[in-house]
């Protein structure tokens, strides 16, 4: 049953968030509406660092375990490893030592600027950590963009990481989901009309079906087990419905749970939300699952 919490954070981020979304015209003051830290967890440490020419930041706490990369949310034109320390500090309390790439926005450097810059860090992190001892993770764009990554490195020959989570993932950018409309109204945090032209202002002209950009349209064959976790009030609900059914079908294993009246990308309110720290627990024990498994020097 969803918790008293649940249904006291939705009228707040429809004011503080929706709100704004739905009116601001400019891609800089969309930004500034997102770009809101919450604050860490307590036991946490931040450390930044340049990786595959890519700033971002090391979190790690004294609990030892698997290697994580991070790509944070914020539609491709807001976010940043500060914004999302409430979510890799989480993390990085179970365990894990996790590194979020600061990789590069829209408008500025639209599409495919974010997938070049990530997997170049991955390329790189690969040098440090066997793939078999990494996982990968992103939230709503994040999400996405993590999906894209892992595309991009199996196009370049490069070896899987031994899972991948994604949380509220953004995996459609054409926006052909039929919750986009059905839960307009339900959604407290997105506004759902505005989300093609965010994804437009990422895509500058590109095909909003290229799977580098929207990888529900790729070929998902041969990646790395999933853990999906989506919002059933969400106007990207079928971004994951839909993602876990066809990554099902070309054959990879897949965790997918829809959860009743959560918002988008709800993990990053762990401090507050009992279900987002539920959630980010059964992410972490899925990867820690999965860097158990994988092989010896993989």
């Amino acid at each position: 049953m969803p918790s008293i919490q649940s249904y006291l954070i939705h009228p707040l981020l429809r004011v503080f968030i929706k709100r704004k979304l739905s009116r601001v015209m400019d891609p800089m003051a969309a930004r500034a509406s997102l770009n809101n830290p919450l604050p860490p967890p307590k036991g946490v440490r931040f450390a930044p660092e340049m990786i595959g020419g890519v700033p971002g930041e090391w979190v790690e706490s004294d609990k030892s375990g698997g290697t994580l990369l991070y790509l944070h949310g914020g539609g491709y034109f807001a976010g940043s490893p500060v914004t999302h320390r409430a979510i890799t500090g989480a993390l990085a309390l179970q365990g894990f030592r996790v590194f979020c790439p600061d990789y590069r926005l829209a408008p500025e450097h639209p599409f495919p600027a974010a997938v070049d810059d990530a997997l170049a860090v991955y390329r790189a992190v690969l040098g440090l950590v066997p793939a078999g001892r990494l996982a990968l993770g992103g939230d709503s764009a994040g999400g996405g963009l993590a999906l894209a990554l892992l595309l991009a490195a199996r196009a370049a020959g490069l070896l899987m990481p031994a899972c991948a989570l994604l949380f509220s993932p953004w995996t459609d950018l054409a926006c052909t989901g039929s919750s986009v409309v059905s839960n307009a109204r339900r959604e407290s945090m997105l506004y759902g009309p505005r989300l093609l032209e965010g994804g437009a202002l990422y895509l500058n002209g590109a095909d909003a079906k290229n799977p580098l950009a929207s990888p529900l349209y790729g070929d998902l064959a041969g990646l790395p087990p999933l853990l999906i976790q989506a919002g059933a009030p969400e106007v990207l609900r079928d971004d994951s419905t839909r993602l876990a059914e066809r990554a099902r079908a070309a054959g990879v294993p897949v965790a997918f749970s829809l959860w009743q009246n959560m918002p988008h990308a709800w993990q990053i309110y762990q401090a507050f939300l009992p279900e987002a720290r539920t959630a980010l627990r059964e992410a972490g024990e899925f990867a820690r699952a999965h860097l158990a498994s994988a092989p010896a020097g993989a």
